[in-house]
């Protein structure tokens, strides 16, 4: 069987394209079931965790010492993704900068070497969204901090709990997709060195991705 078809600008390029269809049919899929069965994955379970907790925090007079500690343990975990990914960053950045500039030389050229440097500019694009994405969390973590240390009694407290749910939800989703973002870099990282391999890494992603997303076997109310 002739397989030098398997080495070919198309047969690289398809499994680009593949790949990327496989994680765009896993996102869109999970959030279309989350909106029929919120406790399909973790992350939409953790999502109603989040607001319960802010919620239970405001009854409960004399906790905001117990709400801040919680919210800066999130906000260490957040700073902790975000100095990996800026430090991962920066290394990508330089040892992968001649690389990609030798690519846009070859761009001319046609071939695989267009794809390269797709690959090596999306490798680092995931990890500066990671980054981004980590420091947003930060952001919404530390000025939700500052509502639950109000006095659970106090009126501006209770004006401003439903902005602090808010503001916990979205750091809660912000740093989830920060932590999903880094795994991504993993196959771009693949298909930089061997295109070839960007399907396969892709699909052991998606495996790995699958048990990250289960939720507890808790049934709740």
């Amino acid at each position: 069987m002739d397989l030098r078809w398997l080495l070919t600008p198309a047969a690289a390029w398809g499994s680009l394209g593949a790949s990327l269809l496989l994680i765009l049919f896993y996102e869109v899929r999970a959030h279309r079931v989350s909106r029929r069965d919120p406790t399909h994955q973790a992350r939409f379970v953790n999502a109603r965790m989040r607001a319960t907790w802010v919620q239970a925090i405001a009854a409960q007079p004399g906790f905001e010492i117990v709400a801040v500690q919680a919210l800066r343990n999130s906000l260490m975990a957040a700073t902790v993704a975000a100095s990996s990914a800026a430090l991962a960053l920066m290394a990508g950045l330089t040892l992968g900068g001649a690389s990609l500039a030798a690519g846009l030389a070859r761009l001319p050229e046609g071939g695989v070497a267009p794809l390269h440097v797709l690959m090596v500019a999306l490798a680092i694009g995931l990890l500066f969204a990671s980054y981004v994405c980590s420091a947003m969390s930060m952001r919404y973590l530390g000025n939700a901090s500052l509502v639950v240390s109000m006095p659970a009694a106090s009126a501006e407290r209770k004006r401003m709990n439903p902005l602090a749910v808010d503001y916990v939800q979205r750091a809660g989703r912000l740093y989830g997709w920060a932590l999903r973002l880094f795994l991504m870099v993993v196959p771009a990282v693949t298909g930089v060195v061997q295109p070839l391999a960007l399907l396969p890494a892709t699909m052991a992603l998606l495996v790995a991705l699958h048990f990250f997303d289960q939720p507890a076997t808790v049934e709740l109310d």
